[in-house]
Formats: C-alpha cells, sequence, structure tokens
C-alpha cells in the first residue's frame, strides 16, 4: 500500500494479529520441539488470555452494533450488508436476494453470537465448549459469504483455546505410547502424587505466566471501561505495547454503494468531447459490470480496501487518492503492481487521470442485466475529482512533502 499511497495505513486485522501472536509466545515451550513437553505444560493464564480476546471481539462488535446503526436495532442491516461491504464475493451476490425473513434471522443471529454467546466462556466446561463452536462455524459463515481478508481465519484462533484435551482427542492416535496414552499417565501419576519435582526451567516460566497475568488484567482495565461506556470506541489501543485492544466491526452499515473509477486520456485537451478515457481495473473491488466477484480470503488487497472507504467521503479526506493518480500519470511500475489492468501497458502514460463516482448495485440473478453478462449495474453520480495531469500535481505534492513521480 506504501508504494501507492504514500503512507501506511493500519487496520483491526493487524493490531487483532499482533495481540494473538503476542500471547503465542508463550504458548508453547521455549527448549523443546516435544509434541508432549512433560516439564512445560501449556499455561491456565495463556488459555485464559485467548479465551478473553476472543470475547473482547465478540462483544466489542455486538456492542458498537447496538450503539451504533439503527438498521442493527430493526434487523434490516442485512438488507445491505452483501452488497455493500467492502469487497463483495460471488456467494455474496446469491445471498443479498434471499429472502427479507432470511435477513432477519441473520441479523438476530449476529446479534446472540456477538452479544450472548460469548459469556458462555465463563460458564463452565460444557458452555465454553459450545461457545467454541459456535464462534468457529460462525466465522466460517463470514469467511464464506465476503472478503474480510484473513480477519476470520484469525478470529478463529483463540476460539479454539475453549476446547479442553477431551474434546480434541480425536485428532490425535490413542494407541500405545500415543499422545493420548502418555497424557493418560501424566495425569494418573498427578493423580497420586507421583510426578516429578518442579525444575528451576518451570518455576521460572510459571513466573513468567503469572506476570503475563497480571500484565493483561492491568492493560484491560481501560478495554472494560469503554467496553462498558456509550461512547464506545472500537479498533483501539490503550496502551503503547497495543497487546490489550479494542474491537469491533461494522458499527454502521452503507445502505448504497458507490465507487470510485479512476479513468485516463491520451487527449492533449481533457475535456474534448472526443477524449477517449479508459478505465483502471484494480484486483477486485467492483470496476468492470461483467467481472465476476472475486474470492480471495484471506489474502487481502488493501488498496482495493481503502477504496472502498473512499468512496463515500471525499478526495480531501483521501489525499492518498491523488497521490495515487501521480502514479498512475508517471506510469509507476510499483503503484501499477496494485492493480489488475492498466490500459496504458506499453504505451505511453496517460496525460490526464481522474476520478468518477458510481452508484453500483447488484444485478438481480437470472434478470436481463445478468442474462447479458453483468454482475453490476450503475449509475454516474458525477466527477470525483477533475482531470489531472503531472504538471497540474507538482504544487500539490511539493506542498505535502510527497515525491514527486518521474515519469517511467
Amino acid at each position: 500500500m506504501k508504494p501507492a499511497a504514500g503512507m501506511e495505513v493500519r487496520a483491526r486485522w493487524e493490531s487483532q494479529l499482533l495481540e494473538t501472536g503476542f500471547l503465542g509466545i508463550f504458548l508453547c515451550p521455549l527448549w523443546t520441539l516435544s509434541r508432549l513437553p512433560r516439564e512445560t505444560p501449556t499455561s491456565r493464564i495463556v488459555l485464559w488470555g485467548f479465551r478473553w480476546l476472543i470475547f473482547r471481539i465478540m462483544l466489542g462488535a455486538g456492542l458498537i452494533k447496538i450503539r451504533g446503526d439503527r438498521c442493527w436495532w430493526d434487523l434490516t442491516c442485512m438488507d445491505f450488508h452483501y452488497e455493500t461491504q467492502p469487497v463483495p464475493n460471488p456467494v455474496a451476490y446469491f445471498l443479498h436476494r434471499s429472502p427479507w425473513w432470511v435477513h432477519r434471522f441473520e441479523t438476530l443471529s449476529n446479534h446472540f453470537l456477538e452479544l450472548v454467546v460469548p459469556f458462555f466462556i465463563f460458564l463452565g466446561r460444557r458452555m465454553c465448549i459450545v461457545h467454541g463452536a459456535l464462534q468457529i462455524l460462525f466465522q466460517v459463515v463470514l469467511i464464506i459469504s465476503g472478503n474480510l481478508s484473513f480477519l476470520n481465519w484469525l478470529t478463529i484462533v483463540p476460539s479454539v483455546a475453549c476446547f479442553d484435551d477431551a474434546t480434541l482427542g480425536f485428532l490425535f492416535p490413542s494407541g500405545p505410547g500415543g499422545v493420548k496414552d502418555k497424557v493418560l499417565q501424566m495425569q494418573k501419576e498427578k493423580a497420586q502424587g507421583t510426578e516429578p519435582p518442579l525444575r528451576y526451567g518451570r518455576r521460572v516460566r510459571q513466573t513468567v505466566n503469572l506476570a503475563l497475568g497480571v500484565l493483561i488484567a492491568w492493560l484491560s482495565i481501560p478495554v472494560v471501561v469503554n467496553l462498558l461506556s456509550p461512547k464506545q470506541v472500537m479498533n483501539s489501543s490503550f496502551n503503547a505495547l497495543r497487546i490489550v485492544n479494542t474491537y469491533g466491526a461494522f458499527g454502521s452499515i452503507t445502505k448504497e454503494r458507490t465507487e470510485v473509477i479512476l479513468q485516463g486520456t491520451a487527449s492533449p485537451n481533457a475535456s474534448a468531447p472526443d477524449a477517449v478515457w479508459e478505465d483502471y481495473e484494480f484486483k477486485c473491488k467492483p470496476g468492470d459490470l461483467r467481472r465476476r466477484p472475486c474470492l480471495i480470503s484471506p489474502y487481502h488487497h488493501r488498496l482495493d480496501w481503502l477504496m472502498w472507504f473512499a468512496a463515500f467521503q471525499t478526495y480531501e479526506q483521501h489525499e492518498w487518492v491523488i497521490h495515487l493518480a501521480g502514479k498512475l500519470l508517471a506510469n509507476d511500475a510499483e503503484a501499477l503492481s496494485l492493480l489488475a489492468l492498466n490500459p496504458f501497458a506499453d504505451r505511453a502514460p496517460p496525460r490526464w487521470v481522474r476520478g468518477e463516482h458510481y452508484k453500483y448495485k447488484f444485478s438481480r440473478p437470472w434478470g436481463p442485466h445478468a442474462a447479458n453478462g453483468k454482475w453490476w449495474i450503475r449509475k454516474r453520480l458525477g466527477p470525483y475529482f477533475p482531470p489531472l495531469s503531472l504538471q497540474d500535481l507538482k504544487g500539490y505534492f511539493r506542498s505535502r512533502e510527497w515525491p514527486f513521480p518521474e515519469l517511467e
């Protein structure tokens, strides 16, 4: 993303990946590759750290919804979500046309899974297992119905901590000398009080895990306060370490899908009636009406995602779009590598680039547009930014201390 926009943008999945990875450091022993390290069993503190993480992820997402868009209260959000999500996939095309009662059920199910099910973690072993199973199933449904990067895959990870050895035992061989046999032997020794004495390394590890628990508890205080606050913020951190964060998603739902279509022309006069404007195509975001919605999860096209944000605001609020236009005017190879189609490949770069603003809607399956090969229909709303030449952008780039792109 940095070559196109000239800046770095952090997203929720990055802070969530950081927190998940941090907990993972303490999950495995440091000095052994044994499948069943006798001296360094998995710490309950670490397991509860993962459970606390999935609790905050799901509850934060649920609370931000009921405190946000009214459509979460009247159960209509799913009427729009499939069409207006950042990067729809082919399944979303058909789910969007589901009956109204299906969308109401989806919204109610979402509230149940995000506002009620998280508390199952604290209601004993069986309910914790139910929580883990429901959340993993929920994430699988989200993976199937949208392109939300590796976010849903990552959310599955802390959910696994809800399952104990008895639940996951079927995954391991049960013959003599197998993992399950060794676990049973260790449990028998512990019950008989004949397990080996604690070694120095294990005592150190227990001390480290205890310190980890205290750290997580301390850093969780502002997170809990935020969850309880009517002015809840999502996807933020209240500490420099960024290892205990607050999460949330889709607190508001856009009711119409708008797209910014970048176009270039080789015409010397951008306003000439005979100027031929050619579209740049992104790798995944809607553009060409006949191109099937992509299926990329868990991969993530960050530029396509950011173009979704830019489309329902203005270029003044997303100056990086103008930076990208400058890169396209110079046929910058790094920026063009983020696109699917450069209409000026193997020829001189465009003299002008402009942004056009369109309203996009799914075509109706088996309707006349779909029969003509169109997945989308669109209507022009107006210009997003006016035609710009490389010369026009010199002052703009200089005022922001951006390196001026050189023609390639």
